[in-house]
């Protein structure tokens, strides 16, 4: 019944998602050429909050968990598990005070409005996962660029989504990249429940009646000398937290 119900609801919300990402394009590139960085940035945060209230209409919802006190300024180095796109505007917005950038696929870098011109020119990278020196020196670059500027990168180390919400094994060498080029850095482990509810039933229709949660926990220093231990620890505390059975 909630999948037949959803045909209609589901259509209503991608006309006023589309049109967010449509309005939002000219606006980036007017802060970004016209006025810099950061009024880019808070056009691309203010995008982001638009794409989640759309959300409601599907009845979406959000939660977060704070526990424990977060740094006062970054670099930080926030490690997620990945269960679909409805996990990243929530980061973008909660996290703003951080400047979050993404490794992301190059196929995201083109064709679509407003997320492919940030992606492009807001200070993320685009990977080619077929060429894994390209993929290397591309999050070497972002771990640099966030030891320099204090901003923070966002890395979904199980590399493609979970469909279920089950935990896929964490590929480290992405993060191992970041932690040697930015060893000031803390690294900020966040669980993310219920997003792959969001595409139950594929791309389309889309899931009704949601709470997306996101668990963040406390934030660990990093130590390039001790990375395996680091990785193996948030992992497990990522992981642990994450509820995906039906």
């Amino acid at each position: 019944m909630q999948k037949v119900l959803s045909y209609p609801v589901s259509a209503v919300y991608l006309i006023f998602f589309g049109l967010a990402l449509l309005a939002f394009h000219p606006v980036q590139w007017l802060c970004l050429n016209l006025f810099g960085y950061e009024a880019h940035k808070r056009s691309v945060s203010l995008l982001n909050l638009c794409l989640m209230r759309c959300t409601h209409i599907l009845g979406t919802g959000y939660r977060f968990e704070t526990r424990a006190p977060m740094p006062e300024k970054g670099p930080l180095i926030i490690v997620a598990n990945h269960q679909s796109m409805y996990d990243i505007p929530p980061i973008i917005w909660h996290l703003r005070k951080y400047h979050p950038k993404f490794v992301s696929k190059k196929e995201l870098g083109r064709g679509i409005p407003s997320v492919s011109f940030n992606l492009r020119h807001g200070g993320s990278v685009l990977i080619d996962r077929k060429d894994r020196r390209q993929s290397l020196q591309a999050i070497r670059s972002l771990g640099e660029y966030i030891e320099k500027t204090g901003r923070s990168a966002v890395i979904f180390p199980e590399g493609t989504r979970s469909r279920t919400g089950e935990p896929k094994p964490f590929r480290t060498v992405g993060l191992e990249a970041l932690i040697k080029a930015s060893p000031s850095a803390q690294i900020l482990p966040v669980t993310i429940n219920n997003s792959w509810k969001m595409l139950r039933f594929g791309k389309f229709p889309l899931g009704l009646g949601n709470c997306i949660s996101f668990t963040l926990h406390p934030a660990m220093p990093v130590d390039p000398t001790r990375a395996a231990e680091t990785l193996a620890a948030v992992e497990q505390t990522i992981t642990s937290h994450i509820r995906w059975k039906p």
